[in-house]
């Protein structure tokens, strides 16, 4: 397998919900819903960076186009990291998901390892961490940034 990732896919319980949260609370860009002429079908995709994207799906499809059981909710599966160029933009973009409506799990405040860093959660839960680390020279660097 080539480690190269185009797709991250979030399960989510309301759509509409999480689509406002990523597009206008988060500022993503997106098209809006898709596919919603298929059963299973409804997704947004968010376009981030050098073709990376990320998909929000509600858990039910997920489940159903997987063949897995639909499980649980849970904020410690998966956590997905945002580094950014420094400790003022972790306070903004923090501020920016409290105010979308992200709950703070964590908030902003200097880590043991040298960094900065803090951590919401998305309506569905979804476990993000904002980051600046000083070992890193930009958040733009390959495999750097969110």
């Amino acid at each position: 397998m080539k480690p190269h990732i185009t797709v991250i896919t979030l399960g989510v319980d309301d759509l509409n919900r999480s689509l406002a949260f990523y597009r206008d609370g988060l500022g993503l860009s997106t098209k809006g819903i898709v596919g919603t002429e298929y059963e299973h079908g409804a997704v947004a995709f968010f376009d981030l960076h050098n073709g990376l994207r990320l998909a929000i799906w509600p858990r039910k499809d997920l489940a159903h186009e997987a063949k897995v059981p639909l499980g649980p909710r849970s904020a410690t599966e998966v956590s997905l990291g945002h580094n950014v160029s420094s400790k003022a933009e972790v306070d903004t973009v923090i501020a920016q998901a409290k105010n979308a409506g992200a709950t703070i799990t964590d908030p902003p405040h200097e880590a043991f390892w040298g960094g900065y860093t803090g951590s919401f959660q998305d309506p569905d839960g979804h476990l993000w961490e904002v980051t600046w680390n000083p070992a890193w020279e930009s958040a733009d660097e390959p495999g750097q940034g969110a």
